[in-house]
């Protein structure tokens, strides 16, 4: 058996020593950024249920304590934690807060995300740059910070929320677009690159969710035509529970009404 193997045989386990949760995850530690609400809240949720403790990364701060205060009396183990994306000194602390904290960070889920609905002609130059250094660049950071406590501990797993964005283009999502399809890019990257580590990536391809993501900025939307987060969230805990020896490097979810797909 290889050493990679090993290591991910290791990790398939998804239990720790003094773990008191069952569930597949047992034991594990997961960061899911933009965690506060919407398909983040839905996964810190389902991965918790999973025996996961899981820190809750937002830049709403506050939505993470309520959400972690929620849960808690659901039984599950949610941490809030303030965090940017795209700043790197923010990111670079929360994994340094959690590998002190708990010893190890198994789990990275990529998911925040900010969109602007306007054409090219009037996107503001601080906002393009805003919604790709939240999509893609935080992605990244968070990433290069993951790697190497994933690699020491022998493997590890992240998860890249990208969005049928990445496949096909509508108007006047010109930003998204772009930090959506280099998402998809830079997962496939970190793919290649993590396999020898040890390190599963995958890109979870989402269609429309009921999300405030969508719903606050276009309150007259079909709902019919979305699909619940809570399904989204269930398929990134399929994914983080596989067998150690199978990876999926890219899987896409949609609703049976999606509009933005054939």
């Amino acid at each position: 058996m290889s050493d990679a193997l090993a290591r991910a045989e290791n990790m398939g386990s998804g239990k720790r020593k003094g773990d008191q949760r069952p569930g597949p995850l047992a034991g594990q530690i997961a960061l899911v950024t933009g965690g506060a609400q919407g398909l983040g809240a839905a996964i810190c949720r389902n991965l918790s249920q999973a025996g996961a403790t899981v820190i809750a990364g937002d830049l709403l701060e506050s939505k993470a304590q309520s959400l972690a205060q929620a849960l808690s009396a659901e039984g599950c183990v949610v941490e809030p934690r303030r965090l940017d994306v795209a700043d790197q000194n923010s990111v670079a602390d929360t994994f340094q807060d959690i590998v002190a904290r708990h010893g190890r960070c198994d789990i990275l889920v990529n998911n925040a995300g900010t969109d602007l609905t306007v054409s090219v002609e009037d996107m503001p130059i601080e906002q393009w740059r805003r919604i790709v250094d939240v999509n893609l660049t935080g992605p990244f950071l968070a990433a290069r910070a993951a790697l190497p406590h994933m690699r020491k501990q022998g493997g590890g797993s992240i998860v890249n929320i990208v969005s049928t964005a990445a496949k096909r283009a509508w108007p006047n999502a010109s930003a998204y677009h772009a930090s959506k399809w280099g998402l998809l890019g830079l997962s496939h990257a970190l793919h290649v690159e993590g396999r020898p580590l040890g390190i599963k990536v995958t890109a979870v391809i989402s269609g429309g969710l009921r999300t405030p993501f969508l719903l606050d900025r276009f309150p007259d939307i079909d709902q019919s035509t979305l699909q619940d987060p809570a399904n989204v969230a269930q398929t990134v805990r399929f994914v983080l529970t596989q067998p150690a020896e199978t990876v999926i490097p890219e899987i896409m979810v949609l609703p049976m009404r999606e509009t933005s797909w054939p």
